[in-house]
């Protein structure tokens, strides 16, 4: 456990100094002696999280491979809290998803036993002419992105509320408001009614979203619209969580 601790203040002081620094004086910041360093550092160069050149040490790759996965998790994070509060403060399951490489990609999902997500029944990826986070996905992309989108996935009845046809899908999309909620009733699974609002990150399309059971169906688009109020607050934090 020791030698643990003092390579994590050598990789500590390393990090420190943006153009290297020589083992004498990484030895004398730490409080180590001489020798004990030299082994240390001989060792994290060995395991990769060190480099060296000219006498000087640098983090190595390893070093940052892990301070990339630390950053994602912190990243994940934002969200996972962000979603949390919302939930709890609204009282609705919510969801967050993107569409990047020509896929939906639904992140994260927060409820609670009291207020459970809509199931999963059929994939999200294959049927976003239905639910309303794709709806509000697919009306952030452009005409060509939309097509491809649909003649990869093309549109299916999932129920008797099913948009029955891609050209009034796509008439549908025109219409949405650039930044307005976009919301389904009963489309993609009976029963359920959902909101999803719109966050356009650089050229990343990102949207959060909710779902009521129909007996509550009366609250959606208040519950959207406080949804949207939620989002504006953090939005800086949360633009550089979906950015990445």
């Amino acid at each position: 456990m020791g030698s643990v601790q003092r390579a994590m203040r050598l990789l500590e002081c390393v990090a420190e100094h943006a153009h290297g620094a020589p083992a004498k004086q990484l030895a004398r910041e730490t409080g180590l002696a001489l020798p004990t360093a030299y082994h240390l550092l001989r060792t994290l160069v060995h395991e990769g999280y060190l480099s060296r050149d000219k006498g000087l040490f640098f983090l190595g790759e390893a070093a940052v491979r892990l301070s990339g996965s630390g950053a994602q998790q912190k990243r994940r994070s934002t969200i996972v809290d962000a979603l949390a509060g919302w939930r709890d403060a609204i009282g609705v399951p919510v969801y967050y998803a993107v569409y990047r490489d020509g896929e939906i990609e639904v992140r994260c999902v927060s409820d609670t036993p009291a207020n459970p997500a809509a199931e999963e029944w059929a994939d999200f990826r294959e049927t976003a002419h239905a639910h309303a986070i794709g709806q509000c996905l697919l009306s952030q992309l452009d005409e060509d992105a939309r097509r491809d989108h649909l003649d990869r996935y093309p549109v299916q009845s999932l129920t008797p509320y099913t948009v029955r046809d891609s050209h009034t899908l796509l008439r549908r999309l025109e219409r949405t408001r650039r930044m307005g909620p976009v919301t389904e009733r009963q489309e993609y699974a009976l029963g359920t009614v959902c909101a999803a609002i719109p966050i356009t990150v650089g050229t990343t399309a990102a949207t959060l979203a909710i779902s009521l059971p129909c007996h509550q169906a009366d609250r959606l688009v208040s519950a959207a619209q406080q949804l949207q109020c939620e989002i504006g607050r953090l939005l800086g934090s949360l633009a550089i969580s979906i950015s990445i």
